[in-house]
């Protein structure tokens, strides 16, 4: 199947999610690279950092889905990132997020995962998002849970057990 790898643009109330730029690398791997920020996902140095950041740009032109970078609307100051994205094993979407942690604690992070489920819902038509969520990432787990996601089972990635928790379509 040819997908068409257009980015969309997509804004919130506060936030606008966007393509990935060349100018977005420093604050991502920073971000990786800082032990309390990477805490549950994982620590990289800036090479590895570079391989994940070009990889989420890439899924776009595999999948016509991706991630994007979270930008705050007023300002265009970014503050992280989140997507819709298929993993290479997985035929359901999964929706992912990060903030930096300047910006911790705004409800950034539930705005726009909501915005990028609601492109998976209502864009893509896909019947059923999950989310994979390490147990001890209770920030997470407050934002899936606002987002109407239920645990559905454990589930290893990269090596590690995670919660999976899914939401149907119309629910």
């Amino acid at each position: 199947m040819s997908h068409s790898y257009t980015i969309p643009v997509i804004q919130t109330d506060r936030l606008t999610l966007r393509e990935y730029r060349p100018a977005d690398f420093d604050a991502f791997a920073g971000h990786l690279a800082d032990p309390e920020s990477a805490a549950h996902i994982a620590l990289a140095d800036r090479d590895t950092a570079w391989r994940i950041f070009s990889g989420h740009a890439g899924l776009w032109v595999l999948h016509g889905a991706g991630w994007w970078a979270v930008e705050m609307r007023q300002t265009g100051e970014l503050i992280g990132n989140v997507g819709a994205f298929f993993r290479e094993t997985s035929p359901v979407m999964e929706v992912g997020w990060n903030t930096y942690r300047a910006f911790w604690g705004h409800g950034y992070a539930s705005e726009a995962a909501a915005a990028a489920l609601d492109f998976a819902f209502e864009v893509r038509r896909e019947p059923k998002i999950q989310a994979l969520i390490d147990s001890g990432n209770e920030s997470s787990l407050r934002v899936a849970q606002r987002l109407g996601f239920a645990y559905e089972s454990e589930t290893e990635i990269h090596g590690k057990t995670v919660g999976r928790y899914s939401r149907q379509r119309g629910r």
